[in-house]
């Protein structure tokens, strides 16, 4: 799959681009990290992906491991690394993606073999819409023990306001949604036959939100029909949970357990449907440009700590009371209900998503601000 032919006018190629990434848990972080790599591939940058788990990547972006993808090499991170990943030429970048840190030993070999300035070290951040990441953005942390004593780090946070990193947002995204077409594709996916006419297409990619019993039993008895595409894992197994012990969801909702899909078709599930929801940052964020009403599960923290994170996020969207309350519930905060939306109600949602991507489009993407950053460092 060739993803990454080079685009004319960008910036000349950096010495490549290490990113490294550690899979904790739900792929969401392989995914911001892979969507990274291939944008600034196709922006003519070479880049190495250093992964401790890239198996995911055979059904996400197929080709990626066997080295189709031009611009990018993906290389297993593994202790102790090997003679020859340690032997590779010195890169320009450095990129620890949500905290992860670098090995030791590839810091050690870096420093003695480099002849050149360092490498501009990034710390790329999780999203969030709270007020510290505008003031946190650009900010140095300089490195004061261990082999690379004396060098900088610069934290990099994505973000939703001119302040902060931005998101990912590849260039031909546009033109891909504008020659999308929504039926062909469920046809292509197996999704269209049986279809009542005028049915509300809904996405599910959650963890397990308490909500989902009702809320399936409210769309089974709505007066609109609904065609549910579940995603495999967490979604399909909540959804088994919450049929469990009890009658099917009416005749008006109908479930489609989807199988896993590359980035691209994740991409157009969301364009496909009327509501969808998601989970976690890559998904968020490509619900926002998917511009489809949506309801976001954030990932929760022990702390409770995404509460905040959450009510600053519907803050930012301007979320009206309907889709803020939804959110409440979805997510188990407080004692809000999840109440099926109304024709009506999805229009206002939708309204609102759109207005947001509008603000988002008029602001510079990821990888952009990547570049110029990198270019302008000295």
């Amino acid at each position: 799959m060739q993803e990454s032919a080079r685009a004319p006018d960008h910036p000349a190629p950096i010495r490549p681009w290490d990113v490294f990434c550690h899979v904790v848990d739900n792929l969401g972080d392989i995914g911001v990290c892979w969507r990274l790599c291939a944008d600034l591939a196709r922006r003519g940058q070479q880049v190495r992906l250093w992964i401790d788990q890239p198996e995911p990547l055979r059904w996400m972006a197929p080709g990626a491991l066997e080295g189709d993808v031009a611009g990018v090499q993906v290389l297993r991170w593994r202790a102790p690394l090997t003679a020859a990943q340690l032997a590779l030429p010195p890169a320009g970048v450095w990129i620890e993606a949500f905290g992860c840190e670098l090995p030791t030993e590839f810091v050690h070999s870096d420093v003695a073999r480099r002849t050149g300035p360092p490498p501009r070290w990034i710390n790329l951040e999780y999203l969030s819409a709270e007020p510290y990441v505008e003031r946190s953005h650009l900010l140095p942390s300089p490195v004061m023990s261990g082999p690379a004593r004396g060098r900088t780090k610069v934290f990099f946070y994505p973000g939703f306001t001119g302040r902060t990193g931005g998101l990912l947002r590849e260039a031909d995204l546009a033109s891909r949604q504008a020659g999308f077409n929504a039926h062909t594709w469920r046809e292509r996916m197996g999704l269209a036959d049986g279809s009542p006419p005028g049915a509300r297409w809904v996405s599910l990619f959650c963890y397990e939100p308490a909500a989902l019993p009702s809320v399936l039993a409210q769309a089974g008895q709505a007066d609109r029909p609904s065609e549910w595409l579940v995603t495999p894992g967490r979604a399909w197994q909540a959804v088994q949970v919450a049929q469990a012990g009890q009658a099917a969801p009416g005749p008006a909702c109908r479930l489609h357990a989807l199988p896993a899909l590359t980035q691209h078709d994740f991409d157009h599930l969301l364009w496909a449907c009327d509501l969808n929801f998601v989970r976690g940052e890559d998904s968020l964020v490509r619900a926002l440009w998917a511009g489809q009403p949506f309801v976001w599960h954030i990932y929760p923290q022990h702390d409770d700590a995404h509460h905040a994170k959450l009510a600053a996020f519907l803050d930012w969207l301007e979320a009206p009371a309907s889709l803020r309350a939804f959110h409440l519930a979805w997510n188990a905060i407080g004692t809000a209900r999840a109440h099926w939306p109304a024709d009506e109600t999805l229009a206002d949602w939708r309204d609102c998503t759109l207005r947001a991507r509008a603000r988002l489009l008029g602001q510079q993407d990821l990888v952009s601000q990547l570049l110029g950053w990198v270019a302008e460092s000295p």
